[in-house]
């Protein structure tokens, strides 16, 4: 990947992309890991610093040091940021919903999350950017209306090993691109423990998987371990949804997202 080419092609995507919607401002939460810390970096090039609002969403649960490493990345971009704690709200919900589980705990805060990134959208006039990878959204590795959601997403066609790499050209803290990426949605928790493979085995089988169309045989002789290649590829189909509208049931001649597919252009 040529990463300056890269680099100059995100940055002209979010200028573009947000005059169109006829806004001026983005709204970017920025979690300290490098995924958001790119997001930002880009919209700050693209629109400029003052027109980035960066959201730091922390719950009693999160890691200081994520916040910590959040508020590095707002002083290196010189984005205006603002800190809102959404323990009030999950724990509220919490308390009316009765205990839940570690994965619905989870589910619960990335929504909360993308409650207040929607609200803080509309007070500043601008659009949400998305910070989900192209890894994370074929393996339907995020929150469905939680961290998935976005207006636009200037990151989703990169996989995590490409985004070490622009995050390497973006110059951003050695020590974010380093830290080993977790949702930090409860103690303990990594991205790659959870998955049980590494981004680097995974971005290699998806890239040959998707971008080349290898078949599961072609993908066998390539080295790649069958029961490997099968989790991937039921991770793929199964969350399919996830990348899709809601579908809608055909019962007309023109049916949105089925025939009637200009929903960003109508009128254009």
């Amino acid at each position: 990947m040529n990463l300056k080419f890269a680099r100059e092609i995100l940055v002209r995507f979010i200028k573009d992309e947000v005059a169109a919607a006829g806004y001026t401002n983005a709204v970017v939460g920025l979690s300290g890991g490098v995924d958001s810390g790119i997001v930002a970096a880009l919209a700050a090039q693209a629109l400029g610093p003052k027109n980035v609002l960066a959201m730091m969403l922390p719950h009693k649960q999160s890691s200081p040091a994520s916040l910590e490493d959040a508020r590095l990345l707002v002083e290196m971009l010189k984005v205006r940021h603002e800190t809102f704690d959404i323990t009030p709200m999950v724990d509220g919900f919490v308390a009316a919903a009765g205990k839940v589980d570690n994965v619905r705990l989870g589910n619960v805060m990335a929504r909360a999350r993308m409650i207040v990134l929607y609200d803080r959208s509309a007070r500043e006039k601008g659009l949400v950017l998305g910070t989900s990878n192209k890894t994370e959204i074929l393996l339907g590795y995020g929150t469905q209306f939680g961290d998935l959601a976005s207006a636009i997403n200037p990151i989703g066609d990169l996989y995590k090993t490409q985004i070490w790499m622009l995050a390497k050209e973006l110059g951003l803290p050695q020590r974010i691109i380093d830290k080993v990426p977790t949702a930090d949605l409860w103690t303990g928790q990594t991205d790659e423990k959870e998955l049980g493979f590494s981004y680097s085995n995974a971005d290699k089988l998806l890239f040959a998987m998707v971008d080349e169309r290898r078949t599961d045989a072609e993908l066998k002789d390539a080295g790649f371990n069958v029961a490997f290649v099968q989790r991937v590829r039921d991770l793929l189909r199964k969350n399919q949804f996830k990348r899709r509208p809601p579908l809608i049931a055909k019962v007309s001649y023109r049916t949105v997202n089925v025939d009637f597919r200009y929903v960003r252009d109508w009128g254009v």
